[in-house]
């Protein structure tokens, strides 16, 4: 079975989609047979390479949200993240273009390390506040889920697999997904946002159930 997510290190319902999604397959008897492939999506591709903007200031500019709505929308997805275990830090952020880190995720899925690198990307920039669209940081979070700096720095100076990240974003459009996370279980059930683990553990359940159907004629 094959769980496709499409989502963005910047997303803060992505990171909480993730750790769901962990629960659900902890649940899952046949997690074991599951494979997770993470797909490229940016919210904002237009998104300069580093913007001098507070998290509270992006939603007042998106949103059109006063400060003070701002703040509490924030606050609250801070206390909503740490009820699956995640510390997050939204007044630290550091905003900028995720083309690059998506491309990251791309090569380190070619070394069988594309789900350490998306969970490092996305520790990065909610809990630690590091930039994820800076080469040399991008470099130094490759490196430490085990990539070769030589590499990374090449693929980080040229566009290599910028195509793949553009061709995921295609599909999300095929598939009718305009929010993330967005979940795609054996290229055939689809499910948006960040379900609680109970709604991700059905659905694998009823593919499952349905597979071993086919299978069985």
């Amino acid at each position: 079975m094959k769980v496709e997510i499409w989502s963005d290190v910047v997303c803060p319902w992505c990171y909480v989609g993730k750790r769901n999604l962990e629960a659900a397959l902890a649940e899952f008897p046949h997690a074991d047979e599951v494979t997770v492939e993470w797909r490229s999506f940016e919210l904002d591709a237009s998104t300069p390479q580093q913007m001098d903007l507070s998290m509270d200031e992006v939603l007042q500019r998106k949103y059109g949200m006063s400060p003070d709505e701002a703040t509490a929308a924030n606050r609250q997805m801070t206390e909503l993240a740490a009820k699956v275990g995640l510390e997050y830090h939204l007044d630290n952020v550091q905003i900028g273009n995720t083309f690059d880190a998506h491309r990251l995720i791309h090569l380190a899925d070619t070394q069988g390390l594309g789900g350490a690198m998306k969970e490092r990307l996305l520790a990065a920039y909610f809990t630690e506040g590091r930039s994820v669209s800076d080469p040399a940081e991008l470099a130094d979070l490759g490196v430490e889920v085990g990539l070769d700096r030589t590499r990374v720095d090449a693929v980080m100076a040229g566009d290599e697999f910028g195509a793949e990240v553009r061709a995921d974003e295609a599909q999300a459009v095929e598939l009718g997904c305009t929010g993330v996370p967005f979940f795609v279980v054996d290229g055939k059930f689809g499910i948006p946002g960040a379900q609680p683990p109970d709604v991700l553990l059905r659905l694998l359940n009823r593919v499952w159930d349905k597979s071993m159907e086919a299978a069985q004629g």
